[in-house]
């Protein structure tokens, strides 16, 4: 069983300016709850106990999101709304461990992810990209899931991309095919569309083992000064083997502005309660 993950949460949100100014970019809401929740959630779905954020001291919101509030229940209560009590305190918040680092320089997703050592030791865990908002049956992290309970191994969340958006992801090179099991023969960082080994990219939701760390650690900094993850999963590969996983399902880069509001209308369109009014929203704007 995966029992830990690791979000990180560290940086700057430049694409949501001002917004982000005095709100994390991850507590921004999708509707009616944040970014970042969504992704909390997923981890707890598949037994996650614990959860490491890797963030910065600007993000306090973050923290006090996730903790207990104690005076806002009862003031719902005292105004006749305490249906909404759970909604401020979701119970299954009350059964994890929240843990916050503080990453004091942004230097790339692999350097992120090494913060969190002293807390997965030699276990296996999982790693959740809340920009990436993943809505599906099934889980994002289950599907990784049911993989690596059959291989014991680490396993990335990937899914086809265009050609022209290829650079901006990190690409395997993709080997035996089961199902929506893929066996990495390569992995390579923002390739050129020409260059790219295939057209399978990587997406936000990792499934590693703790011999990631020493691999992050021998990994050199990229010409933009960072430790990308792409280039350790690379490294890791020369010692065990690594499967990737095609998500089914809907995803949304939510750190585009783009994105971010594809999710919202979405994510609008799914709730009964709003679907008519936003509906006709839209026709009345088109």
């Amino acid at each position: 069983m995966i029992k830990k993950a690791v979000l990180p949460v560290a940086g700057l949100g430049t694409r949501f300016l001002p917004a982000t100014k005095g709100i994390p970019k991850e507590m921004l809401p999708i509707v009616d709850k944040p970014l970042l929740q969504y992704a909390v959630e997923e981890a707890i779905g598949i037994g996650v106990e614990e959860i490491i954020f890797i963030t910065s001291p600007e993000k306090y919101a973050i923290k006090r999101h996730f903790e207990t509030d104690e005076d806002l229940p009862k003031r719902l209560v005292k105004s006749g709304k305490s249906d909404l009590v759970q909604k401020v305190n979701p119970e299954i918040f009350s059964k994890v461990n929240f843990h916050y680092v503080i990453q004091d320089e942004q230097k790339g997703l692999g350097h992120a992810i090494l913060q969190a050592e002293k807390y997965i030791e030699d276990e296996s865990f999982a790693v959740l990209l809340p920009d990436d908002l993943f809505i599906s049956n099934k889980s994002c992290l289950s599907q990784l899931i049911d993989i690596h309970k059959d291989t014991s191994s680490s396993v990335i969340a990937v899914n086809k991309v265009d050609k022209e958006d290829i650079h901006r992801y990190g690409v395997i090179k993709p080997g035996k095919i089961n199902g929506n099991s893929i066996e990495i023969e390569d992995i390579v960082e923002k390739p050129n569309p020409e260059e790219a080994p295939s057209d399978i990219a990587v997406c936000g939701r990792y499934i590693l083992s703790s011999s990631i760390f020493e691999h992050i650690k021998s990994t050199n900094f990229d010409k933009t000064g960072e430790i990308q993850i792409t280039d350790a999963i690379r490294s890791l590969l020369n010692e065990e083997k690594i499967y990737a996983a095609t998500y089914d399902g809907d995803k949304f880069d939510c750190g585009s502005k783009k994105g971010f509001v594809h999710a919202t209308i979405s994510l609008a369109l799914r709730d009964k309660s709003i679907k008519e009014d936003i509906v006709n929203i839209i026709k009345d704007i088109v």
